[in-house]
């Protein structure tokens, strides 16, 4: 799985807002915070407040702060609010794909993977992450003897 820039930029925008929920955040602190840049940024919050991830004010006390609660927000629910479905083929679901002859078999490959990449990305809220430990399933799966291995 490939994570885009603008998919990193958003849970690192996201985190950023869940470690202090409740106080209003300027585009250009958490810019400046997460080494985000800014125009890039207020594309990305825009995104997240038209799928009500966020909430904006405006004006000079304005900021960006999340919609709900941190443990509320999964990871994916702000991928998917900046880059549409996890795991789709050529723009399409997986279980909507017919493959001839011996690529059969490969559309239930790809739901497979849309699986074990919600296993992860649903289960991990903002929260978990802001608080600096990951959950246990994340630590469970770090602990795996190939968790490193690069490829």
């Amino acid at each position: 799985m490939r994570v885009t820039a603008k998919a990193d930029y958003a849970v690192r925008a996201m985190v950023e807002l869940a470690a202090a929920p409740t106080a209003l955040h300027t585009a250009e602190a958490v810019a400046e915070r997460q080494g985000i840049p800014l125009r890039f940024l207020l594309n990305i919050l825009n995104e997240l407040r038209v799928a009500r991830l966020v909430q904006s004010r405006r004006g000079r006390e304005g900021g960006y702060r999340l919609a709900r609660a941190a443990a509320e927000i999964s990871v994916a629910d702000v991928i998917r609010a900046v880059e549409g479905p996890l795991a789709d083929v050529h723009g399409t679901s997986p279980e909507d794909l017919d493959y001839p002859g011996p690529t059969a078999a490969l559309r239930e490959v790809w739901i497979a993977t849309r699986r074990a990449v919600r296993g992860v990305l649903e289960t991990v809220s903002l929260a978990e992450i802001a608080s600096g430990e990951p959950p246990v399933s994340i630590t469970h799966e770090l602990a795996q003897p190939d968790a490193l291995r690069r490829r």
